[in-house]
């Protein structure tokens, strides 16, 4: 008489084998029964569901790309002036992006086509549009990482922000050139195909410019070698990244990215450059000039003449020119602009502290001549935006410590308690030298 099979057992809920609840073996001795199958298969599905709608889509239609006009209208709500900079910027992009667009688009419809089609279409669109890097020259506290923060903002696409001044040529102390993509890739959870059409910018790009205008027999490992090395990635490489950044090491596993979409800003101060533009342009008269008006202007903001020789001239090697082909620069801002910077922009400082004070049930009010007296400071110490920053944490100090305490409902900032203030903390012995 045979002997009856023992029942088979669920491993996952223990429960045994019924005819209406079977148990099947699914793997090498392991054995479930079907409704924890089914639990685990919509589990899954939800998981992969909820994972594909949290992952914001960065490939975009054409229409879905905003125009130049709407990209311009979107940073002036951030940035004031530099009409020019903000122009070159969004035509650069939706360029970059409308390119983008266009590859996918072609792509996709390549596996539908048949092959004499695609032969065909491949002949008579032969034009390879290249994507168009930006370089920003300015003064500090222009906004040319704000500019760069607030177009990745509208475009919702993975950014990083890098600086040049840690780079160094491979094989030496400090980071590698690759590590630049390390930022990028941590800011969209290491998901590789939405990096690879990402925005990068480098701050500090003038910091590693060659230092003689001769090449050098030693090696300049923090200046023209680094320069060498960001040329495949500007260009369009595939890209080992150490996926924690740092060295590299051949025991720590490698992540493979192509550059060939990513759009890279460059953006640096240039300090000196103008004695480069004037030497060019021979600004500096010897004798009586009948356009001496205008050559004032040309001396006051030369920075809007600046060209790529200048550049060259400045330290830069040939070839990283060449990859970033926009150039821009941006200008000096004036007293107009730094009075519409303290109001207007959304994160504007006077809002910033009129927020703060209203969150202790505080009304701040800032008179028209505070506003002016934070202005002629800001100008008089050379700082542009950034020294408003400073300037008004200085005058605010005493306010922010004092007012919460003082269960008031309102308090109003004139031009006194500026320069009141001012003089307490010594502001006038920081005065940068002319």
């Amino acid at each position: 008489m045979a002997k009856k099979q023992a029942a088979l057992h669920c491993m996952m809920c223990g429960a045994a084998e019924t005819p209406e609840t079977p148990v099947v073996e699914v793997f090498n001795g392991l054995t479930l029964c079907t409704d924890c199958i089914d639990y685990i298969d919509t589990a899954r599905d939800r998981a992969l569901a909820s994972r594909s709608a949290a992952k914001p889509k960065v490939a975009k239609k054409k229409e879905d790309i905003p125009t130049p006009h709407e990209i311009k209208q979107y940073l002036d709500q951030y940035v004031i002036g530099q009409d020019d900079a903000k122009k070159y910027l969004s035509v650069a992009v939706y360029n970059h992006y409308k390119r983008i667009a266009q590859e996918e688009a072609r792509d996709k419809s390549a596996p539908k086509a048949t092959l004499k089609k695609a032969i065909q279409s491949a002949a008579e669109d032969e034009v390879d549009i290249e994507k168009s890097n930006i370089i920003m020259v300015g003064p500090t506290g222009t906004g040319k990482t704000l500019l760069a923060k607030s177009i990745a903002r509208l475009l919702d696409v993975p950014f990083a922000i890098v600086d040049a001044t840690v780079l160094t040529e491979a094989g030496y102390v400090g980071e590698d050139i690759e590590s630049l993509l390390t930022r990028l890739l941590q800011n969209c959870d290491y998901d590789v195909e939405r990096a690879e059409k990402g925005i990068v910018f480098i701050d500090e790009i003038d910091k590693i410019a060659r230092k003689s205008d001769n090449p050098s027999i030693t090696r300049d490992v923090s200046g023209e070698g680094v320069q060498q090395g960001l040329l495949k990635l500007l260009e369009g490489s595939t890209v080992l990244v150490p996926p924690n950044g740092g060295r590299k090491h051949p025991e720590q596993k490698m992540i493979a990215v192509d550059t060939k979409n990513i759009l890279f800003i460059c953006g640096g101060a240039f300090d000196g450059i103008e004695r480069k533009i004037a030497n060019r342009m021979n600004t500096h008269v010897v004798g009586y000039g009948k356009d001496e008006h205008a050559k004032k202007q040309q001396r006051d903001n030369l920075m809007r003449y600046v060209l790529p020789q200048d550049l060259k001239s400045f330290g830069l090697i040939p070839e990283i020119i060449g990859r970033l082909p926009v150039l821009t620069a941006l200008n000096p801002l004036d007293r107009d602009a730094l009075l519409r910077i303290l109001t207007e922009p959304k994160n504007a400082l006077v809002r910033q502290y009129k927020k703060l004070f209203a969150l202790d049930g505080v009304d701040l009010e800032f008179t028209p001549d505070a506003l002016e007296a934070i202005v002629d400071k800001a100008i008089e110490y050379k700082l542009g935006a950034r020294g408003l920053r400073s300037i008004v944490e200085t005058v605010m100090v005493d306010a922010m410590f004092d007012v919460p305490s003082m269960k008031v409902k309102s308090f109003k900032v004139d031009a006194d308690f500026v320069r009141d203030r001012l003089d307490q903390a010594n502001f006038d012995k920081m005065k940068l030298a002319d």
